[in-house]
């Protein structure tokens, strides 16, 4: 196997190595001089769109058709998307592999997927009057430039808002770039125009002048970190600079006569510059390196290198790795590189495995944990199966090593060595995994329609696989040509038996395509009606929707369907659907009841519900303001219970005639009286006038609404007491009998406080013991009477305890009197 050193270079102190990672990328008659290239980040695809500054050879009129052309590293062919909406003035991608294409009007589509399926919206802001010239993209947004240098800014792509920044001065720039919105202290994105002899940086309240005098600048150039600037002067000098422009770190002189056609940072510690066919990479402190090619190259930036891209090759720059070259190294003492030559003698049986072990065994859990991170950085599996064995080799030796990192390594180097298969073509390296994240790694394989692949390292790594199968079952409903049924039953047979899938989201895709029989097929399958009705309810499928909102028993889907027929239907359609539905019908009527009394007035009307209506007619009118309105309400609620039969509604005709008899002597009495009677109960009613000495009005009414005698003793009693009223109740005591007997009118005068006229009750309480009125008597303070009650029924015993109870001398001398006269003389 090749010396894994065979392809480093030193660059000043430091080692590069640039990693063949695929061979045979495009054909030959692929022009790539007559291209614009960008590449998605973390080794994602590459976009390749015709130059239109640049002449192209004809090769007939199909090939004369605009369009771009969507490639793996590897040179396979993932997407083609014809283009005929205008000028592309930018093409660049989103850290999660949005494609963005910008048009000269200022028109931008997000292409989401590979697929093909898009977003759009447009910059505005004078984009259209003066038309872009110019992009830059970051991870999450872009800058676009206008023909009047005016600069539109939009920082993310779910809901784009476009933000014109702040107006740089007029000019010709010469170059310029971004420097993205999380590594700037005013977390807004700061753009770098080259101007003149300097640099102006523009955000969205400024445009400052950095003051330099070495330029015209022709390429200016931020690293990844957005720390460094690279600014390519007009005499053939790199420079190296902070981004506050506050120190210079380095100058080199490429010694060239054109202008490099591309300037990108290799990580963030060197610069690679490339002409047509040659490329220098410039390291720190301006020591450089070359690479000559064949053909055509272009660069692709990454977070910790750049790919270097030709018809026949693809090639990754970068710095090697710190664990890498301590192993690997010549000369290298660190304990990782003597494990793995300890390995290698452990093959070879030789004995000097076992001293080169004891010869690192303080150190050997740090040589253990370097090869796994070495292995890493690997992309030739023999050396990451060597790297495995030395750590696996130095674990056997120790007692205790906790082994999670090298399962997780082992894990993830079969992973990445999977996706980075010629036929996937996914070149990632190992920091970019880490960044990439897996379940990410994951969605790119999915947008590859990689299915297999996917589930594969899903289940592998796991990670939740319904999404996978409904992208499949997504993509199949689209683009098969089956019968419906039988693409139903090829979906529900393959996702039946998995869990978490969501039918929905495959029924909409079915939906969109035109094909509403096999979603609603589809929804079928779908357990959860918070999913189902929403999208029946946009296939217009309003019964079925209804329906299974009240098979899930769930009332606020059930009102959100609700509120959607409501608003769609005829309300005689409505309530036809609602009439068969009793649910959805008690539902709507407890809701009109709080919050639309016209709704609810033509439902029951609409069901032929007679006393509902009436009560509800009752309930209008007791808000009416005025008396002629009351009654006019009460009317109509008695109309509408005349051709009832029901027993209830008979007595609610009743209770009606009433209530307008009632309405019509409180409005006299409020007339006459000049007292508020109106919307008081007949009982209230009566209580109010005896209170207020207005009795004979009070029986009046008692007659002329039947009021039971009983009912009206009750009032009179209860309103003479609260006026005080105490002389018409003593005129009350001096009658024969009384509706309610004498005890109510004891207790109440008693709870008034007036004992003296209580005790007039006492003697009327004919239906009591004596033992009773005694007890009556004590109430009132009058104890001497309270014994006499006693004597009448000889109860020497209650006159015992009444005796022992009473306080004063001579109501005690007049006890011991009455007992005397009881006990029998010896």
């Amino acid at each position: 196997m090749a010396n894994p050193t065979a392809d480093w270079e030193r660059v000043g102190d430091r080692f590069y190595r640039k990693v063949k990672l695929y061979d045979a990328v495009f054909d030959q008659d692929l022009e790539l001089e007559n291209y614009v290239i960008a590449g998605a980040p973390y080794g994602g695809a590459i976009a390749l769109c015709r130059d239109e500054e640049k002449i192209h050879t004809y090769r007939g009129s199909q090939a004369a058709k605009t369009s771009i052309d969507v490639y793996s590293c590897s040179g396979k062919l993932v997407r083609r998307i014809n283009w005929d909406k205008g000028s592309i003035r930018g093409l660049g991608w989103s850290e999660d592999e949005k494609l963005l294409i910008v048009t000269k009007d200022g028109s931008v589509r997000c292409y989401y997927d590979l697929q093909g399926d898009f977003t759009q919206f447009s910059l505005g802001n004078g984009a259209e009057e003066h038309g872009v010239t110019s992009c830059r993209f970051w991870s999450t947004g872009f800058v676009a430039m206008l023909s009047n240098n005016h600069l539109i800014a939009v920082s993310h792509y779910i809901e784009p808002r476009p933000k014109l920044l702040a107006i740089p001065p007029d000019g010709t720039i010469h170059s310029w770039s971004l420097i993205p919105p999380a590594y700037t202290l005013s977390r807004s994105v700061e753009v770098l125009l080259a101007m003149d002899k300097t640099i102006y940086v523009v955000d969205t309240s400024d445009a400052e002048d950095r003051i330099l005098q070495d330029g015209p600048f022709k390429h200016v150039s931020v690293s990844p970190n957005g720390r460094f600037v690279t600014l390519y002067t007009e005499d053939g000098k790199v420079w190296v600079i902070s981004s506050d422009f506050q120190k210079k770190l380095s100058e080199y002189d490429s010694k060239a006569k054109t202008v490099p056609k591309d300037v990108q940072w290799c990580g963030n510690n060197s610069v690679v510059l490339a002409w047509e066919d040659e490329v220098h990479m410039v390291g720190p402190n301006g020591a450089a390196l070359k690479y000559y090619y064949d053909g055509w190259v272009h660069l692709l930036a990454d977070i910790d290198g750049v790919r270097l891209i030709t018809n026949d090759i693809c090639e990754f720059l970068q710095k090697v790795p710190e664990d890498t070259e301590e192993v690997f190294k010549l000369g290298s003492t660190a304990p990782a590189s003597v494990l793995l030559d300890a390995v290698d003698q452990l093959e070879k049986k030789s004995p000097k495995a076992d001293d080169n072990i004891k010869l690192i065994r303080s150190n050997l859990d740090e040589a253990i944990d370097m090869c796994i991170r070495a292995a890493g950085h690997e992309y030739s599996s023999h050396w990451q199966k060597q790297l495995l064995k030395a750590a696996s080799f130095g674990k056997s030796v120790l007692d205790l090593y906790n082994s999670d990192d090298f399962v997780n390594m082992c894990e993830t180097l079969r992973v990445l060595n999977a996706v980075r298969d010629y036929r996937i073509g996914l070149s990632l390296s190992y920091d970019e995994y880490l960044r990439l994240t897996p379940a990410k790694l994951v969605q790119r394989l999915i947008n590859r329609q990689e299915y297999l692949l996917a589930i594969r390292v899903s289940e592998y790594l796991r990670l939740p696989t319904d999404k996978i199968y409904v992208h499949w079952a997504t993509q199949k409903v689209r683009n098969s040509t089956a019968d419906e049924d039988a693409i139903c039953a090829a979906v529900v047979a393959k996702l039946a038996s998995k869990r978490g899938v969501s039918f929905d989201t495959i029924a909409r895709a079915a939906y969109d395509e035109g094909r509403a029989h096999l979603a609603t097929q589809l929804l079928n399958h779908e357990p959860r009606a918070g999913k189902q009705v929403p999208l029946l309810l946009s296939m217009e499928e309003d019964t079925l929707a209804l329906d299974k909102a009240i098979e899930s028993g769930d009332t606020d889907l059930i009102f959100f369907v609700l509120l959607h027929l409501k608003s769609k239907l005829p309300l005689a359609s409505f309530f036809r659907l609602l009439s068969t539905r009793p649910l959805a019908s008690a539902l709507v009527e407890s809701s009109a009841a709080a919050n639309d009394a016209p709704l609810l007035k033509d439902l029951y009307y609409q069901d032929d519900r007679l006393l509902p209506s009436s009560n509800l007619l009752l309930s209008s009118a007791l808000t009416q303001p005025t008396t002629p309105q009351k009654l006019d309400k009460l009317k109509l609620a008695a109309k509408t219970l005349a051709d009832s039969k029901d027993p209830a509604a008979l007595f609610h005709q009743r209770a009606l005639a009433d209530a307008q008899s009632l309405l019509r002597v409180q409005d006299a009495l409020s007339r006459d009286l000049d007292a508020a009677y109106i919307g008081l109960s007949l009982n209230a009613t009566l209580h109010t006038l005896i209170r207020t000495g207005y009795s004979k009005r009070a029986l009046k009414i008692q007659s002329d609404f039947h009021l039971s005698e009983k009912s009206f003793a009750w009032i009179r009693l209860r309103a003479l007491v609260a006026a005080r009223n105490w002389g018409e109740l003593e005129e009350l005591s001096k009658a024969r009998r009384s509706a309610i007997a004498w005890e109510p009118y004891f207790n109440a005068v008693l709870g008034a406080g007036n004992t003296k006229l209580a005790g007039v009750f006492v003697g009327k309480c004919t239906g009591l013991t004596a033992q009773e009125r005694s007890e009556m008597w004590v109430k009132c303070g009058m104890v001497g009477k309270a014994g006499e009650e006693l004597v009448k029924v000889k109860d020497v015993e209650g006159l015992e305890r009444l005796k022992e109870t009473a306080g004063e001398s001579g109501v005690v001398l007049e006890l011991e009197r009455l007992i005397k006269t009881l006990r029998p003389k010896r």
